[in-house]
């Protein structure tokens, strides 16, 4: 499968709609008049509508409508009684009203794609990834700290799934035509690619990973605006790179790139000569010290410093960061950057019960909570990735010990060990005790290190540290929770599901 550029393919939509041959319509298909009345779905999965036009069942199926109805959401929601079908909703089997231009399949079949969803790196599959097929052109992705639920994508998407812990995915209901467009997304991460073509009621797989991995530059499609702020007792900066982020995506602040750096305690201060001239990275006090130069990003990476560095991170800065979560920023704080937690305004330190001990030895085997949905997945994603450990298990290099436990009542546990009795990684949505739904962005601390050979120090500049090549099993972890805060946001206790069709 090559890629090609789907407007094309949505300007010859728009001509055919103009003309007639298609049922089509530029406004949302909420606002067609319906002809007829809605009757209730059915209470099973495949729940079938009254005599004119039900909603879907109730269970996970799709419900049908009744005569001169059309197809119910996947999840029982609401019908939309005699409303025709349009763009590439006349294309897929399932069409019920309206220009349909193709039939149904045989016994229930459904024309499919399949496929496996990558890291902008094509090396490692990830999971949560939305896959879906748009009916409109993508609106852009607003930059900055923005309330991003999940339920909702640009698009009006009309057939959609997830990847699973495996990075699979399979999306039925796949229109029959040529020039597909596809969309893959993550949060703030967004590519969309077009399939020539497909076989009717059968399944077309993607194979090409380069087809099927997230953006490496906004040339390729969107990214996530991230600052990071270095420290000499880690380099997560270097991980960035290896999970596949171009290098012209390394700027300052002032430039274009998607990734700015910013220089905090012995971290790494500049590029070298052949990356942005070997430009000096902005202060971290620049970054953290006012919400509104926070509010900027899409997600703040936080390196470890190696100590506390209560000096630089003021009451006006701890308070600055809070503000920046509670209104949908993305926050990674590496070990030492408890201080934003633990010192910072209430309710942050409640998130646990904070208790600075010895390292732990090294290496020491951690456990993963596997008792809510993302835990399990994030177990069996290692397990996948060829973790060493067994399955439930994470062995962690240079590990510390910040935090004995997590408050269950506003915190979510990742990972964890009984001896020592620690937390190793915890996140919580912002603002805290709130209801879900007006909950919008999300904060992770984590006492484990990238610990992959890289370095970051003052007399270091970047990429010079970064010399290793492959991950590690501790590498691999945290690239699933930087992917994991960059999706929407959701209560841990349930588990992700794809955007609704409506």
């Amino acid at each position: 499968m090559s890629l090609h550029d789907t407007s094309s393919r949505w300007a010859a939509i728009g001509l055919a709609c103009s003309l007639g041959a298609l049922a089509c319509s530029a406004a949302d298909e909420t606002k067609f008049p319906g002809t007829r009345s809605t009757g209730s779905g059915g209470t099973t999965p495949g729940g079938t509508g009254g005599a004119n036009t039900g909603s879907g069942g109730t269970g996970a199926g799709i419900g049908t409508g009744g005569a001169g109805g059309f197809i119910g959401t996947t999840d029982g929601g609401s019908s939309e009684a005699g409303f025709p079908c349009t763009n590439l909703q006349c294309f897929q089997n399932n069409c019920k009203t309206g220009a349909c231009k193709v039939g149904p399949c045989a016994n229930g079949g459904t024309t499919s794609v399949s496929g496996s969803i990558f890291d902008p790196a094509g090396q490692l599959p990830l999971y949560n990834v939305i896959v879906y097929v748009p009916n409109e052109p993508l609106t852009p992705i607003s930059t900055g700290a923005s309330c991003e639920r999940c339920g909702t994508v640009s698009g009006s998407p009309i057939a959609s799934t997830l990847t699973d812990t495996r990075g699979q995915f399979k999306l039925d209901n796949v229109p029959v035509t040529d020039n597909i467009p596809l969309v893959i997304q993550v949060g703030k991460w967004r590519r969309q690619i077009t399939i020539p073509n497909v076989a009717s009621c059968a399944d077309t797989p993607l194979t090409n990973k380069d087809q099927t991995r997230l953006p490496r530059s906004m040339a390729e499609g969107h990214l996530p605006r991230m600052a990071l702020t270095t420290g000499g007792a880690d380099a997560l900066e270097c991980l960035l790179r290896k999970i596949g982020i171009a290098d012209s995506e390394f700027t300052s602040e002032a430039g274009a790139g998607r990734v700015n750096f910013y220089s905090a305690v012995n971290g790494a201060p500049r590029y070298n000569m052949t990356l942005n001239g070997g430009a000096m990275f902005t202060a971290a006090t620049t970054l953290w010290n006012t919400a509104a130069t926070l509010r900027a990003y899409d997600m703040v990476l936080l390196s470890c410093e190696g100590t506390e560095n209560p000096n630089n991170k003021s009451v006006a800065a701890r308070a600055a960061l809070q503000e920046y979560a509670n209104v949908g920023g993305r926050v990674f704080a590496s070990h030492w950057h408890n201080y934003w937690l633990e010192f910072g305004p209430a309710p942050f330190p409640t998130v646990g019960t904070w208790n600075h001990q010895d390292d732990p030895p090294n290496p020491f085997t951690a456990d993963i909570d596997q008792t809510f949905p993302k835990g399990k997945a994030m177990a069996e994603w290692l397990v996948n990735v060829g973790s060493a450990a067994p399955l439930g298990q994470l062995i962690i290099r240079e590990g510390k010990h910040t935090l004995d436990a997590t408050n269950a009542a506003v915190a979510q546990r990742w990972v964890y060990s009984a001896n020592p009795v620690s937390t190793q990684y915890l996140s919580f949505n912002t603002p805290m005790m709130v209801p879900e739904a007006m909950q919008c962005g999300r904060v992770v601390f984590s006492d484990i290190h990238v610990s992959s050979g890289d370095t970051s120090t003052r007399n270091t500049a970047y990429p010079d540290g970064c010399t290793t090549t492959g991950l590690t099993d501790q590498e691999k972890a945290l690239v699933f929770m930087l992917f994991d805060l960059s999706s929407c946001v959701v209560d841990d206790k349930r588990p992700p599901v794809p955007p609704i069709i409506k």
